[in-house]
């Protein structure tokens, strides 16, 4: 579909990826043309797979890519700072929408030079299978992105060397072949655990049969082929049975998976490196987005520094609205506030589903036995700035305890807020008689947040990427992106159980897989955990898609693969009409049935001016034109 007017004019690297202690992505050696007799080399064959990852690194893990992922769902809803209120409405999204977005296909073209040229490639031989499985999943990888999104698209598996403005759409059932092929040959070859010269999480053998599991699985449901499904259960069950063989496995505590420490540890399959070493990327100090930098810890984080004041009340609407001085300053801890997406808490106002809201009434309605909300948001802040020189705190009771939340000196009230001791805003998951500023007849130093009170601008922080490590609050993160958690490979052969790869039963059994280890708290007693867990253990008569999508939101919540999933499931539609009506456009008009595509980026039809096929008429995906 590209012009091509150079091939690939890529960074070159010869060293490593990404180390588990985060020290050295890839050596890059910049080179302004690329001959193909250089992917008849071991540099070349490295370099052009070093190449692509960084591409991956540019989409994978910045704003535009995790918050398309996320936007219009059923369990996200738009931020108060939104970038593209569309793709939340459903009012208007356009073909220019999604510009740039085949620039992969640049990747895609050094693949397939590494692929063609790759096996007369003068090193020793197991050396290169290991690079050319790495180039095959790294192809199926990228299509099975397209065609998720896109639909049909161009299939280019030859080497291109020479310039064309003519291409073609291949069948959607065409890609899945090509896709299928990729991944289970890259299954086939690849290492078990990350080898050198690929360290930290690059593409091992589990990672290829993750994405095959899922890839069976996704056009199982296109075509409602059992056999696909078969395939799916039985790739995703095999995986399971032989963690060990991987070094996979689940944390015990599902809170554990989101450390720093963890980042490429047993849960972890598959990531989108990032590093703020500049000569490995594209990272810059306190850049705010853009091509490779990883902003995503900050996209659900409201603006705690300017919208919630020592004094704030509740409006008419019942609303919390700002009043008196700040508690809190932007520091590296509490992270740079973007306020692209919220947890939709808000209640329906239409619908079978009147009155409730989805977080909190449906996802994570036990938050007594499952701990995932608890490890998902956090709903404290304490406050980190003192109050000299603010208004000071004006509500009921300036003396006297706080209640439930803090135990230890600073209960006692002054009319100050203490910075490190006091907690400046709690967002409770319930109805608190008295708030904003008391906890029933009990005077609060801070702000409650109770559901109903929240607003597009304030709401709970999802903070599993949180990255307390940078050197300044405004610096993008460098923690990887994970792209895959081995945890999903139970939900991916429970759904594929679900739909008669396997039996209910098994559903049943690989949901409870997860639900349990969702059961563990550190503060519990063993008997405790015993109980919680058997509290959460469901039976096959449990198991509907509506219970598997909501399992995928406690499990996943917030980690870029919720459109996709709706998509997947054929459930779009159905989902924002039971917990989205109003933002989504199901109660206006706004969402049409063809948004379970994307638009074809109109700059790359644009640049179509040859062929049997060229034009909006030709290439844009129904209702787009």
């Amino acid at each position: 579909m590209k012009r091509i007017n150079k091939i690939n004019c890529l960074l070159l690297v010869v060293m490593v990826l990404f180390s588990g202690s985060c020290k050295k992505l890839l050596e890059e050696k910049p080179r302004s043309q690329i001959v193909p007799s250089f992917f008849n080399t071991p540099e070349g064959l490295l370099g052009g797979l070093a190449g692509v990852y960084n591409d991956i690194r540019s989409g994978w893990g910045t704003e535009g890519h995790t918050v398309a992922q996320m936007a219009g769902t059923d369990d996200h809803l738009m931020g108060g700072s939104a970038g593209n209120p569309r793709l939340f409405t459903y009012n208007g999204i356009g073909t220019g929408d999604f510009n740039g977005a085949f620039n992969i296909y640049t990747a895609i073209n050094t693949l397939n030079g590494i692929l063609e040229i790759g096996p007369t490639a003068n090193m020793p031989a197991d050396k290169r299978t290991q690079y050319l499985a790495q180039a095959k999943f790294l192809r199926g990888f990228i299509y099975f992105y397209l065609v998720q999104t896109f639909g049909s698209v161009p299939l280019h598996t030859t080497f291109i060397t020479v310039p064309s403005v003519a291409d073609s759409r291949a069948p959607v059932a065409d890609i899945y072949v090509q896709i299928i092929k990729d991944l289970t040959e890259a299954s086939n070859d690849l290492p078990n655990t990350v080898t050198a010269p690929f360290l930290g999480k690059a593409a091992t053998k589990p990672a290829a049969l993750y994405y095959l599991a899922k890839a069976y699985l996704t056009r199982g449901w296109l075509n409602n082929t059992t056999a696909d499904f078969t395939q799916a259960y039985s790739i995703a069950s095999t995986l399971i049975a032989n963690k060990a063989t991987y070094s996979l496995d689940l944390w015990q505590n599902y809170a554990d998976a989101f450390l720093p420490a963890n980042d490429y540890g047993k849960e972890t399959l598959f990531v989108s490196d990032h590093s703020n070493d500049p000569k490995y990327g594209l990272y810059q100090a306190g850049a705010s987005g853009g091509n490779a930098q990883n902003v995503t810890p900050w996209l659900q984080r409201y603006n705690y520094i300017d919208v919630l004041g020592i004094n704030s009340t509740v409006n008419a609407a019942g609303k919390i609205t700002n009043s008196g001085g700040s508690m809190l300053f932007r520091d590296v801890n509490y992270g740079r506030p973007y306020t692209r997406l919220r947890p939709n808490i808000d209640r329906q106002t239409t619908g079978t589903n009147a009155g409730k809201n989805y977080i909190l009434d449906q996802a994570f309605a036990d938050r007594v036995n499952d701990s995932r909300y608890d490890k998902t948001f956090q709903t404290v802040l304490i406050a980190n700035k003192n109050a000299a020189g603010q208004a000071a705190y004006s509500g009921p009771g300036v003396t006297g305890s706080r209640g439930t939340l803090n135990t230890g000196s600073h209960n006692v009230f002054t009319n100050a807020i203490s910075a490190g001791a006091d907690t400046a805003v709690w967002f409770a998951d319930y109805a608190v008689p008295g708030a904003p500023q008391a906890f029933g007849a009990r005077a609060f130093k801070g702000i409650i947040v109770t559901p109903t009170m929240q607003t597009n601008t304030v709401f709970p922080i999802m903070k599993k990427w949180d990255d307390p490590s940078r050197a300044a609050p405004n610096d993008p993160s460098t923690r990887p992106f994970v792209l895959a958690r081995f945890s999903e490979v139970y939900l991916i052969a429970a759904e594929a159980a679900f739909k008669g790869g396997g039996t209910m039963q098994q559903a049943a059994d690989m949901l409870n897989l997860v639900r349990q280890r969702a059961a563990y708290r550190t503060t519990n007693t063993p008997a405790q955990n015993a109980a919680a867990s058997a509290a959460v253990t469901i039976t096959a008569g449990d198991v509907t898609l509506d219970f598997i999508l909501d399992e995928r939101t406690r499990e996943l919540f917030g980690e870029a693969h919720r459109w996709l999933d709706l998509v997947r499931t054929k459930s779009l539609k159905a989902r924002l009409s039971l917990w989205n009506r109003a933002e989504a456009g199901i109660d206006n008009g706004n969402f049409k049935d063809h948004y379970v595509l994307r638009p074809i980026p109109q700059d790359q039809i644009d640049r179509v001016t040859e062929g049997a096929c060229v034009g909006n008429a030709c290439w844009q995906n129904p209702g787009y034109f």
